[in-house]
């Protein structure tokens, strides 16, 4: 059974729609890498789940259930002690979520008192266990610091601390490494992941970076303009992807040998005044007329699904490929 369960979810601000029908699961022990341009709605989804949607921002319509247990509608009191408890949360910035003001072992400490009763003391220690289990050099030392004190990979650390604090049976990361040089990128999504392995955790990793989350995902969601349009398995997804977006994506990153990088044209749509049909079709080399009516996500092979009239061309191709060959071409469906 699946952890969490999002189904047909949609996400407003006034009149304008930001989250389109986004529909996905999330196993425990499975990490979903959701990638994509910023602003596309991926951050939204994850603040959704949360219910920490600023106003004027609502859940307009769908359902978000935590192990079976519907959330869309809950009082803010009842979704306090899910937050930081059944869920956890990891933000790009870790001065986002750390109090200057206060010592770590209180911060981390604080999710103890919280959600499991824990007086000070109980709560200092377990504090301190947790700096040891994500590597914070001199866990007792470090308690006692406040976050200007510790460099930027010690402070996502504190943050990774206090996120599993409770043993929360989702996760939600959102550009945890954004701020980091590449090094200790490596280090903080290595120990997201041992981290995962250990506790059975269900993570969902937010990055606009899809190379950078590809080998710590077993499976990958591909928003644009608010919604869902490639999922799949990850290994499938990188090897085979069937929507001409996700391809621009991949081919955008540097690889060995490749002396020029593709850049994606254009910009991504302004959520009030969305194209007509495919949102990606004023930037897609291979549109053609068909893409006037917006398609559905459609299956290329098992468990891998794709919103593109093209898929199965665009899916053909070998991994790397240009699209430039089928731009010049119809659609032979």
């Amino acid at each position: 059974m699946s952890v969490l369960e999002v189904r047909d979810l949609e996400v407003s601000f006034g009149s304008t729609k930001i989250l389109r029908g986004v529909t996905f699961d999330l196993e425990a022990g499975q990490t979903l890498g959701v990638v994509g341009e910023s602003g596309c709605g991926k951050s939204m989804t994850g603040f959704a789940v949360m219910g920490m949607l600023q106003s004027p921002g609502r859940i307009s319509a769908g359902s978000i259930k935590l192990d079976g247990r519907e959330i869309v509608g809950l009082r803010e009191r009842e979704l306090q002690q899910i937050r930081g408890d059944q869920i956890g949360l990891v933000m790009q910035d870790p001065f986002t979520s750390l109090n200057p003001m206060m010592k770590i072992g209180d911060q981390i400490g604080e999710a103890f008192r919280l959600h499991q009763g824990m007086n000070r003391s109980q709560a200092w220690t377990k504090a301190i266990e947790m700096l040891e289990m994500v590597g914070v050099p001199a866990p007792s030392d470090s308690a006692r610091k406040y976050p200007h004190q510790m460099s930027g990979g010690q402070r996502q650390r504190v943050v990774i601390a206090m996120a599993f604090a409770c043993r929360p049976k989702v996760l939600i990361a959102d550009e945890p490494t954004t701020a980091l040089d590449v090094t200790l990128q490596a280090q903080i999504l290595r120990l997201l992941r041992d981290l995962q392995k250990q506790e059975g955790t269900a993570v969902m990793l937010i990055s606009h970076d899809i190379g950078a989350i590809a080998s710590v995902s077993q499976r990958i969601a591909v928003f644009y303009a608010g919604r869902i349009v490639e999922t799949g398995p990850a290994e499938q997804v990188l090897r085979r992807a069937a929507m001409p977006y996700t391809r621009a994506l991949l081919n955008a990153l540097p690889q060995v040998g490749k002396e020029r990088l593709e850049a994606i044209g254009g910009l991504p749509p302004d959520f009030s005044d969305l194209p007509p049909g495919c949102p990606f079709r004023p930037r897609c080399p291979l549109a053609i007329d068909k893409c006037g009516v917006e398609p559905s996500l459609q299956p290329t092979e098992p468990h891998h699904i794709a919103a593109c009239w093209r898929a199965s061309e665009v899916h053909a191709l070998p991994a790397g490929a240009s699209l430039l060959p089928l731009a010049s071409r119809q659609s032979s469906s």
